[in-house]
């Protein structure tokens, strides 16, 4: 009886296919996927290569361009690994307890619920290629913050945001002078 019950639920589950978009497409060098790109922070700007939306919450990847030396502060990420590879520039990317020195050409990757941040050191502009998978919240998170989420928001407020697109604030920025 139960099972036939729960029959056309199982059957509607397995045959409503996720919305994806059908065919490929391309994003020119130093373009956003919709023109729209991300300004975060001071003279960081995000610019979707891949969105969430393509992919159905699968992947995110966008490219970060940074003219000023630092990065975010250690973090963790619940559900998504994070990929970084280095387009131009210098940086220097923290997964665990290990601080990695890069450049141009060379690839890190951080996997969900491994602390890690990254600064870009040393003079002109740095840029990386950044991949989330899955893409969870993070996306609609950069937007917000560029509409200015953030900008009246207390420490603690600023951490709910942030736990509420799946991450945390676990530490401080890498401290370039001690490396």
């Amino acid at each position: 009886m139960a099972t036939s019950l729960v029959s056309p639920f199982l059957w509607a589950a397995q045959t409503i296919r996720k919305v994806r978009i059908e065919k490929g497409f391309k994003v020119e060098a130093g373009k956003d996927r919709f023109n729209q790109p991300i300004s975060l922070f001071d003279g960081d700007t995000f610019m979707t290569k891949v969105s969430t939306k393509d992919t159905n919450g699968d992947l995110y990847v966008y490219e970060s361009r940074r003219v000023k030396e630092g990065g975010p502060a250690l973090h963790v990420h619940f559900d998504q690994d994070e990929l970084w590879y280095v387009l131009e520039g210098e940086f220097l990317i923290k997964v665990g307890e290990v601080i990695h020195q890069v450049k141009a050409g060379d690839t890190v990757f951080g996997p969900r619920n491994v602390p890690h941040c990254f600064a870009k050191v040393g003079s002109g502009e740095g840029r990386l290629l950044m991949t989330f998978q899955p893409a969870g919240k993070m996306e609609e998170c950069f937007q917000k913050i560029s509409a200015g989420a953030l900008k009246n928001l207390s420490e603690a407020d600023q951490d709910k945001f942030r736990e509420a697109h799946g991450f945390k604030r676990v530490g401080p920025p890498i401290n370039q002078l001690k490396q």
